[in-house]
């Protein structure tokens, strides 16, 4: 299975209601596109999930932590951790993975 970023990053272009895609779900594993649009409007989620940065940089706050953000970049939050990006570029995507 082979999912890519950049034709789901057309998907989401297309339809401006949506800020994600969920590409793969196995058990309590689940994997998403997310690309939000200015603001990050995120709640703490009840799984762990690591983010990996597809495009795009920024700032990123981790709980009480603060720090920025690149393409290539790996973010790991606990469940139940406020977090959420901001001041992104309007590029900024990256996959979400919740375990």
């Amino acid at each position: 299975m082979k999912f890519e970023s950049g034709k789901l990053l057309n998907q989401l272009a297309e339809n401006k209601e949506l800020l994600f895609i969920e590409t793969f779900r196995k058990g309590n594993l689940s994997v998403e596109m997310y690309k939000p649009e200015k603001v990050d409007l995120q709640k703490p989620h009840t799984q762990d999930e690591i983010y990996v940065i597809t495009a795009g940089s920024g700032m990123f706050q981790n709980g009480e932590d603060h720090y920025s953000f690149k393409a290539n970049d790996l973010i790991f939050v606990p469940a139940f951790v406020e977090h959420r990006f901001y001041d992104f570029t309007n590029d900024f995507c990256t996959w979400v993975i919740f375990f």
